[in-house]
């Protein structure tokens, strides 16, 4: 595993790991809100990295990146994020996958840049949109329910809502071990980015019917966050995309990810 310090937009310090082959086609994991590059842990030591280059960053306000106070809202700082990895690491058109939060900062790279120097895109349990009535109705009453915590500069109402966001991430059990680990990382992340993240006005969906490169749609059947109802609600503008709904929850990658991981691979094979 190799670790990259690479600066983004507005002079971000980034956090970036690489591991697996590194002729291998390139794919680029952009975790969720308040999560971090370790969430990939069962992708990057799997047997994608046989014959594939993975690489996961940490975002802004993330894991061992830089946390500004403030920028979070400008999608430019977003795009140029990924672009620096990109090009620091020489990603020879890479397969953008974006969990939950993840996709709407893929957007805010492809309003920017475009998706010429992409090779495709994978949507996991995303969302597109923010800060309106139609983003809103995807999300679970849940999660919703949990949102005001994520926010409080209290530890224990902090730890009480992530905890409770850790629940819902996932359809099986996380060993004790696991859940501390999660935590621990997801508490890192200060309030004031969370509360950042979810103030976001923002819709990419004008930009999805004008996607040209292949995406890759995985959803959970049993997801307690992103209701699957986004896919017809928000993704069906992308009339060539492929969609898999795995029976998992949120975080479907690490609930199977052998099942996840195996269709990756077919979606990357077939590019």
């Amino acid at each position: 595993m190799k670790h990259h310090r690479i600066t983004g937009g507005g002079n971000t310090s980034l956090h970036v790991v690489e591991t697996g082959a590194p002729t291998g086609r390139p794919i680029l994991f952009i975790h969720g809100l308040s999560q971090c590059w370790l969430q990939w842990a069962r992708q990057l030591n799997s047997h994608l990295a046989d014959d594939h280059r993975l690489v996961a960053v940490d975002l802004r306000g993330h894991g061992l990146s830089d946390k500004p106070p403030a920028g979070y809202a400008d999608a430019r700082l977003w795009a140029d994020d990924l672009r620096s990895v990109m090009e620091a690491l020489q990603l020879d058109h890479p397969i953008l996958c974006g969990w939950s939060y993840g996709p709407l900062v893929i957007l805010d790279y492809v309003r920017h840049y475009g998706e010429d120097n992409l090779r495709g895109i994978q949507f996991v349990g995303g969302v597109t949109k923010l800060g309106s009535e139609a983003a809103g109705a995807v999300l679970t009453p849940e999660f919703l329910k949990l949102v005001p915590g994520f926010f409080s500069t209290d530890v224990n109402e902090s730890v009480s809502s992530l905890g409770a966001l850790l629940h819902l991430c996932f359809s099986t059990e996380l060993q004790a071990e696991e859940h501390l680990l999660m935590l621990g990382w997801s508490l890192s992340v200060p309030p004031h980015v969370r509360q950042a993240l979810l103030s976001r006005s923002i819709d990419n969906d004008d930009l999805l019917p004008k996607l040209r490169k292949p995406v890759l749609i995985t959803h959970g059947s049993a997801d307690r966050i992103v209701k699957p109802e986004v896919i017809d609600q928000q993704m069906r503008r992308i009339s060539s995309a492929r969609v898999e709904v795995m029976p998992a929850g949120h975080g479907c990658f690490w609930d199977d990810a052998e099942r996840y991981n195996r269709q990756l691979r077919e979606f990357a094979t077939s590019l």
